[in-house]
């Protein structure tokens, strides 16, 4: 007979048989079922949330009220150094370039290369942040960087 969702079955050994508790001494789980002798966890209805930290403090009540962001933590828009072949040899590459391309939306803190991938292009890159490896890569490329946070001043 062909499989129909009328037909379906558990796969054999999948399913197990429910445990019965409370079922005589013999069944290794009678008198108190497995849930020892008084205290919260005999009762019905016992449990509590998974925040619950035995009469501590809850972390949630610990913590302040408004949002909390770190003052050091910053959030770049990140483009790869492979995602830079799409500029043409000898190119001015900047924020305003990076957005034209599509490569960057939301620009955030600024934004950072990383060397994921590989450059044969001579460029002239300026944006906010470069990883080492990035840096080493574009000047291999005989391409030369420059952070935006130098210009402010000139």
């Amino acid at each position: 007979m062909a499989n129909e969702l009328s037909n379906l079955k558990p796969v054999p050994g999948s399913t197990h048989a429910r445990k019965r508790v409370g079922r005589g001494t013999g069944s290794g789980l009678g008198k108190t079922s497995g849930r020892g002798h008084k205290g919260q966890g005999s009762r019905t209805g016992k449990g509590q949330p998974r925040y619950f930290e035995g009469g501590q403090m809850p972390l949630q009540r610990r913590l302040p009220k408004r949002g909390f962001s770190p003052l050091d933590h910053k959030v770049f828009a990140v483009v790869n150094i492979g995602d830079l072949e799409v500029f043409p040899d000898n190119a001015s590459v900047d924020t305003a370039a990076l957005v034209a391309a599509g490569l960057v939306r939301k620009i955030g803190h600024g934004v950072k290369i990383l060397a994921k991938g590989d450059l044969k292009k001579k460029l002239n890159v300026v944006v906010h942040a470069f990883s080492v490896a990035a840096k080493e890569k574009i000047e291999k490329a005989g391409g030369t960087i420059r952070l935006v946070t130098e210009d402010a001043g000139a």
